[in-house]
């Protein structure tokens, strides 16, 4: 398959995966009363996952970097790494405007979802996995947050996602896409990216409605 075939079959199967998951936050956010505005709410809870989320992927393109030997992907995910550092330092200064005390904060172990993708070896597989696929998740699912704190009347927190977390998960997002046009060149290494893709969303998908059990609603963030 020629590439830009096998990207738009990629994005599609990409969006058909992610829509359930997007469709649960939307669906929560029809449960969600409105706030007067300043009203912090829930939010706190939400953004103590992302600041785990955050720290997490950061963790993971950081550990992907020594056995990548593409020097682009490489440098790729050095970016990844340092720009969800720094969306954990803008999650971690909102949490303490708003009352969160920080000090006691412990990253939880990893779940079902970072488990896996710690396992990925082959280039193609962590490029599907970590800037195309977990960073397009990132960005739907944001939206609904973003829908949330909004109904809050949160606006520094739907600011601080519009204005520097979005933009850097989009941009991730395209990245990897490049990145697979590149080296994603045969039919094994494309079947590779579709599996991949596919693996994650189901792990995702499973892993974000226990934790929407457990806060209540399922339009928290992503990473």
């Amino acid at each position: 398959m020629s590439n830009p075939a096998f990207l738009q079959n990629l994005e599609a199967l990409n969006a058909e995966h992610l829509a359930p998951l997007v469709a649960a936050g939307r669906a929560s956010l029809t449960m969600v009363p409105s706030a007067a505005p300043g009203a912090s709410a829930d939010a706190t809870r939400m953004l103590q996952v992302a600041l785990a989320n955050e720290i997490s992927v950061s963790e993971l393109a950081a550990a992907w970097m020594p056995t990548t030997p593409e020097i682009d992907v490489k440098l790729a995910f050095a970016r990844q790494a340092g720009d969800e550092a720094g969306h954990f330092q803008l999650v971690a200064d909102r949490l303490s405007a708003l009352g969160f005390d920080l000090a006691g904060f412990q990253p939880p172990g990893d779940n079902p979802l970072f488990q896996y993708l710690k396992g990925l070896s082959g280039t193609v597989a962590r490029i599907a996995a970590g800037l195309f696929t977990l960073e397009s998740l990132a960005y739907a699912v944001n939206e609904s947050f973003m829908a949330y704190c909004d109904r809050q009347g949160d606006a520094e927190t739907v600011r601080i996602y519009r204005e520097f977390i979005q933009p850097d998960e989009l941009a991730h997002g395209q990245l990897g896409r490049r990145l697979l046009a590149k080296y994603a060149t045969t039919q094994d290494l494309q079947s590779v990216a579709r599996d991949t893709v596919t693996r994650v969303l189901a792990i995702a998908g499973a892993t974000r409605a226990k934790a929407a059990d457990r806060l209540g609603a399922a339009c928290f963030p992503g990473c």
